[in-house]
């Protein structure tokens, strides 16, 4: 297989792999041992980045389990988020998915909930290494103002958001004030919520996808994502080890320049 890209973290530097793994739904699970082989094929992909937050029920602890299980936490890239309002209740959290993660290196707002709040504390637990880095997610469209403010009102390396070839809002604003404040930006949602996937099934992948090296439908709206110079890494949510090593090679091979990103979306019909 071909070795996946790697884009830089603005603030550092430090290069991340640009396909990682979404838990959302796909790690509530009690039984942590039919997901190993969905990590053992991010890894075999080259990627890294595994996000979760307290949201998605089990998850943390699942993710926290399965890499226990590799004996891999030093080759995850772990990121995690805090949901909640206050200080207290935000460190008792915090302090929770550190112990069910083991370590995390990006703790980020979920859905900017009280984010002034808790960036106070990240801010401190970054001075202290206790997280690597600190962001603000969100997932709709609607959000993006609120985005914009706190991504201009505060330091931050990292923001989530959505963004797919049926949700391209993320590039009149956002994407480009990523690039001018130096933020890394992770993808989520990049199947549109689903909505995509099955848009094109059963769809011939056009004759131009072997271009970029890509062989299905998935791989070819990774593609058009991962084009985009302001995206680091998008994060498509699974349970399912095939759908992961698929999505994986979406990262290596050619990315597709303007001219190809405007094919594609002229052949998803867009």
């Amino acid at each position: 297989m071909e070795t996946m890209h790697r884009r830089p973290i603005p603030s550092t530097g430090e290069l991340l792999p640009v396909i990682g793994c979404g838990t959302w739904q796909a790690f509530d699970v009690r039984d942590a041992a039919p997901l190993v082989p969905v990590v053992e094929s991010l890894f075999a992909g080259c990627g890294s980045l595994i996000d979760s937050s307290p949201m998605y029920g089990k998850a943390e602890g699942v993710v926290g389990d399965v890499l226990g299980r590799m004996d891999a936490l030093e080759r995850a890239f772990v990121a995690t988020k805090v949901w909640t309002s206050g200080r207290d209740a935000g460190v008792a959290q915090m302090e929770r998915s550190l112990a069910l993660l083991g370590r995390v290196d990006l703790m980020q707002v979920h859905n900017l909930l009280d984010w002034r709040t808790h960036f106070a504390t990240l801010r401190r637990w970054k001075e202290e290494g206790r997280v690597r880095y600190l962001g603000v997610t969100h997932y709709t469209p609607t959000a993006h103002d609120s985005l914009e403010a706190a991504m201009r009102a505060e330091p931050m390396d990292f923001v989530q958001l959505d963004y797919a070839l049926d949700d391209r809002a993320a590039e009149r604003r956002l994407l480009p004030l990523a690039a001018d404040r130096g933020i890394a930006v992770i993808v989520n949602r990049p199947f549109g919520g689903g909505g995509l996937a099955r848009r094109v099934r059963g769809r011939k992948v056009p004759d131009f996808a072997a271009e970029l090296g890509c062989e299905t439908w998935p791989q070819l709206l990774l593609k058009f994502i991962l084009g985009h110079p302001a995206v680091t890494c998008a994060i498509p949510a699974t349970a399912n080890p095939a759908h992961m090593a698929d999505n994986a090679r979406a990262g290596a091979g050619s990315l597709p320049d303007e001219a190809m990103r405007a094919r594609i979306a002229a052949a998803f019909g867009s």
